[in-house]
C-alpha cells in the first residue's frame, strides 16, 4: 500500500514540477496558506502556572498553527509525512544491554562529544527517545528530534524495543505498551553511566504510551526530570476502534499489522515456543494481532484487559514530573473523544497541547514540509526549557526537589 502511495506521489510531483504549472500551483497554495494562518490556534490545557511557564519558554504553544495548504486532513498529513519528511544524518554508537530474563536491548547513542554548552560528559543532559509501534532509531521523527537536542548541546539515546531494528530476539519476549520493565532497565543503565546528568523522556505514539505508563508506575522514582509525548493514543480501545474504520484500516492498520507479522516471522524460531505462529500471521488488524500474540505473551486474560492496562489516560494523576503532550484532533490513531481533558485540567504537572489538524506524528507546515516543522520546534523549545530552567519548571508544576531525582 505504501509503495503504491509512493508511486502516486511521484506521479503527482512530476506533474506539478512542469514549468507551466509551477506558478499556478504555487499561487493557489500560497493563497490557501495565507488564509489558513488566521484560523488555526492550538489549545493548551494545563494549570495556570505550568501554562505560564510554557508560554514564557516555549512560545510555539501560542503560535498559530497552519497546516500545509495542499495537505488537508489528518490521514493525508500522516501519509505525506511518512513519504516526504527529510532524514537528517545521524551517526550512532550502538550498545547492547542484557535484561534479567536473558533478553537483549539495543540502545543507539548520539553522545554529542563536541558539545560546547556541556563539554563534560558526566553532566551533559540526556534525552531518552522511545519510538512508535514498529519504529526504531532510523525513523525520521527520531532523527529530527536528535538534531534539535544535539544542536542545543544535549546527548541522546534511542531505546529500541526488543527484536526491532535488526537485533536478534534472544528470549520469547517482545514488547508492549503496558510492560515497562525494559524501560526501567534502560533508565537504570543510563543513570548508572551518568548519575549527575538529568534525563528527559520523549515518547512517540506507542512510545508515548510506554513512557506515560512508566512515569505513573514509578511516580517519584522515575530517574527523569520531565517527559514529552507526541501523538500518544490515550485509550487503546478507542484507538483500535478508530483504526478499524474502513479507510483507516486500508491506509494504516493493514500496513502496521503486516509489519508486526513480519517481525514475528523473523523471530519465528524463538517465538514458536510460546505462541501459534501460523495463527498469529493470519491477523488482519492490530487488534487481532494483540489478541493472538501480545495478550498471550504478556499473560493477559483478554485483549480488553491488555488495552485497559496499556491506556495511560487514567494513570496521569500518579505522575510526578512535568509532562507536555502534543495531539492533533484529526489524528486517525488517537481520536479526540479519547483525550483526557478533564483529568489534565486537575493536574499541576501535565499539559496537553491540541491542534485542530496535524494527523499522526505529522503536523506539517509550509508549502514544502520536508524539514523542521511544528513538532521539531515544540520539542526543541521544551527540552531546552526543562534543562535550562529546572527550578522554575519544578515550581510551576508544584514539584518538590526530591521528586525530580
Amino acid at each position: 500500500m505504501f509503495l503504491s502511495c509512493l508511486e502516486l506521489w511521484r506521479t503527482y510531483w512530476e506533474c506539478i514540477s512542469r514549468p507551466y504549472t509551477v506558478f499556478i500551483c504555487s499561487l493557489t497554495a500560497g493563497l490557501y496558506y495565507l488564509r489558513g494562518r488566521k484560523c488555526q490556534t492550538p489549545v493548551l490545557v494545563s494549570s495556570k502556572a505550568f501554562g505560564a511557564f510554557l508560554h514564557k519558554h516555549c512560545p510555539v504553544v501560542a503560535e498559530h498553527f497552519s497546516p500545509t495548504p495542499w495537505c488537508w486532513g489528518g490521514r493525508f498529513q500522516t501519509l505525506v509525512c511518512a513519504l516526504l519528511k527529510s532524514r537528517p544524518p545521524v551517526v550512532y554508537r550502538n550498545e547492547l544491554i542484557r535484561t534479567v530474563d536473558g533478553g537483549q536491548i539495543s540502545l543507539d547513542w548520539m553522545d554529542n562529544e563536541a558539545s560546547a554548552t556541556y563539554p563534560e560528559s558526566s553532566t551533559r543532559p540526556t534525552v531518552l527517545i522511545l519510538p512508535g509501534l514498529t519504529g526504531n532509531s532510523q525513523q525520521s521523527y527520531v532523527l529530527h528530534a536528535i538534531r534539535q537536542a544535539t544542536h542545543r548541546g544535549y546527548r541522546c539515546v534511542v531505546f529500541n524495543n526488543r527484536g526491532v531494528g535488526g537485533e536478534e530476539l534472544l528470549t520469547p519476549v517482545t514488547y508492549c505498551a503496558a510492560n515497562t520493565s525494559d524501560l526501567e532497565r534502560v533508565v537504570q543503565h543510563v543513570k548508572g553511566l551518568y548519575p549527575h546528568a538529568p534525563v528527559l523522556g520523549a515518547g512517540v505514539s506507542l512510545g508515548g504510551m510506554l513512557l506515560l505508563n512508566y512515569l505513573a508506575r514509578k511516580r517519584t522514582e522515575t530517574g527523569m526530570v520531565a517527559g514529552i509525548t507526541i501523538s500518544v493514543p490515550w485509550d487503546a480501545q478507542k484507538s483500535s476502534k478508530s483504526m478499524e474504520e474502513p479507510l483507516n484500516w486500508l491506509l494504516f492498520n493493514k500496513h502496521l499489522t503486516n509489519g508486526l507479522c513480519r517481525a514475528v516471522t523473523r523471530h519465528r524460531k524463538v517465538l514458536e515456543k510460546v505462541v501459534d505462529i501460523d495463527y498469529v500471521l493470519k491477523a488482519r488488524t492490530i487488534r487481532e494481532f494483540d489478541e493472538r500474540f501480545t495478550t498471550l505473551l504478556f499473560g493477559y486474560k483478554s485483549c480488553t484487559d491488555y488495552y485497559r492496562d496499556a491506556s495511560p489516560d487514567r494513570k496521569l494523576s500518579n505522575t510526578a514530573v512535568p509532562i507536555l503532550c502534543l495531539n492533533a484532533e484529526d489524528d486517525p490513531f488517537s481520536p479526540r473523544n479519547a483525550f483526557p481533558l478533564t483529568i489534565v485540567r486537575e493536574l499541576p504537572n501535565v499539559a496537553l497541547l491540541l491542534t485542530a489538524h496535524g494527523g499522526h506524528i505529522a503536523f506539517l507546515q509550509g508549502l514544502f514540509p520536508r524539514g523542521e516543522g511544528y513538532i521539531e520546534r515544540l520539542f526543541g523549545q521544551f527540552v531546552q526549557a526543562v534543562f535550562e530552567h529546572p527550578k522554575e519548571i519544578r515550581k510551576a508544576c508544584g514539584i518538590k526537589e526530591q521528586k525530580m531525582r
